[in-house]
């Protein structure tokens, strides 16, 4: 497959931006799904997405305590040519300050000082004069949010970032924010087993132009099928502690799998196909953010553009993945932290 044969339909977002409707979510390449980092296969991963047209690929100054990012700035230095044009944005998030003494726990921080702080590590580490999309990771609940905005201003006005953006947010704190300086993107969790945000934020989004990056899209491997058991999970996979992959609560999600292998079959596809698949078809300012270590999954997921779902099947699956069907919290409590903020 070539690359011309391949390149995916870019979405616009907002405040100008756009990015490939199949993005490419970094984290699991440096930590929290068990198997420890490997550069040289993720580099390849990544080398292949950019042949398929992904043109962003979304990290964080947290995830692996600053490695993803260093990984990307390997990535980068193998295309400067494409990340010159603008075929490579890269999206990089600040906020959540991890104890240097355990693996999970965190604290959020929105400081001004912070912020900077913050800013220029991630240029240092990806090797980069400005990011194209730098979002607050989590919000502090006593921060004031205009402040927030208005330090992320400057940054862009110093010409350190290109775009603002926000993650797990409320609607009462996206509006704030939008009305300080515009958001390009919002990014929150959003698949079929987690869907609060339709109830207020799409809506907001749609009536506002601002863009939605929907980050784990395929519920944590759970929308493929193959985690209907934690059995061959790996020392350190977060989702050994996750809510929804224990004992009962996982037995009764494994119960929705059916409809969407139901609706796949229907189309000849994957699990995973049908939930990207519905995820697009929910704003057309939308784009997802998978991520794999294999260069299979990213092609199967890539695949899923070209499936349009019928409104029988969307309808199919709205009613099965309701909130009351599923079971389980999305994350700890410690995960929470500064989530709907």
């Amino acid at each position: 497959m070539t690359q011309s044969q391949n390149m995916l339909q870019e979405r616009s977002l907002g405040d100008e931006f756009s990015a490939s409707a199949i993005s490419f979510g970094a984290m699991g390449m440096s930590e929290f799904y068990g198997t420890p980092p490997d550069d040289t296969a993720s580099l390849a991963v990544l080398d292949r997405a950019l042949e398929l047209g992904v043109s962003m690929i979304d990290t964080a100054d947290m995830y692996g305590r600053g490695h993803n990012e260093r990984l990307i700035a390997k990535f980068i230095a193998r295309h400067p040519m494409e990340y010159t044009n603008g075929r490579i944005r890269i999206a990089t998030k600040f906020g959540i300050d991890r104890d240097p003494n355990d693996s999970y726990k965190r604290s959020i921080n929105n400081s001004p000082s912070y912020i900077r702080k913050a800013c220029e590590g991630s240029l240092q580490r990806l090797g980069v004069e400005r990011i194209d999309l730098y979002y607050a990771h989590r919000i502090d609940p006593d921060a004031d949010i205009s402040e927030t905005m208005a330090i992320l201003t400057d940054l862009k006005r110093e010409g350190k970032i290109a775009h603002i953006g926000l993650c797990e947010v409320s609607a009462v704190t996206l509006e704030k924010a939008h009305a300080v300086h515009p958001v390009a993107a919002l990014q929150s969790e959003y698949s079929l087993w987690t869907r609060e945000v339709e109830d207020s934020i799409l809506p907001l989004c749609h009536r506002l132009g601002i863009g939605f990056v929907a980050y784990s899209p395929l519920g944590r491997g759970f929308l493929t099928g193959k985690y209907t058991t934690t059995e061959h999970l790996e020392t350190g996979d977060f989702r050994l502690s996750n809510p929804r992959f224990q004992g009962e609560n996982l037995r009764k999600n494994s119960a929705l799998l059916a409809v969407v292998q139901a609706v796949a079959d229907k189309y000849g596809c994957t699990p995973a196909q049908t939930a990207l698949a519905w995820l697009l078809s929910r704003y057309e300012h939308l784009v997802v953010i998978p991520g794999t270590r294999s260069i299979a999954r990213l092609e199967e997921n890539c695949r899923a553009t070209a499936i349009t779902l019928s409104e029988d099947d969307i309808a199919l699956l709205n009613a099965a993945f309701t909130p009351e069907a599923v079971h389980g919290q999305r994350y700890t409590p410690e995960g929470m932290k500064g989530a709907n903020a």
